[in-house]
């Protein structure tokens, strides 16, 4: 083989590492993107499940108190007839109380 044919060689074999280097780097850049990509895709799902879950404990938080400014009226109306029930009574049981310690 002439020296000029084991340059071409070398020159080649040079030439197809050199190719071979720049496609693993060209790979592990690629790779690097699309870690970073999915990690910041992840990032958003995240952030926005959390502003759902806020706005649905929000949302929780406001029916809550509807419900207890309802069940606060309800119990207060029943208070209320409980009372005036107990009020209708109040003569007749002072009467009855009157009469056992008057008998006794």
């Amino acid at each position: 083989m002439s020296l000029e044919a084991i340059q071409k060689v070398a020159d080649s074999e040079t030439a197809a590492q050199k190719r071979k280097q720049d496609a693993a780097e060209a790979a592990k850049k690629l790779v690097n993107d699309a870690e970073r990509s999915g990690q910041d895709l992840v990032a958003q799902a995240r952030a926005k499940a959390e502003a759902h879950a806020k706005e649905q404990m929000t949302q929780a938080e406001a029916n809550a108190a509807k419900k207890e400014a309802s069940v606060m009226a309800d119990t207060e109306k029943a208070c209320d007839a409980l009372r005036q029930a107990a009020q209708g009574r109040l003569p007749a049981a002072a009467e009855l109380i009157v009469r056992r310690v008057v008998n006794v």
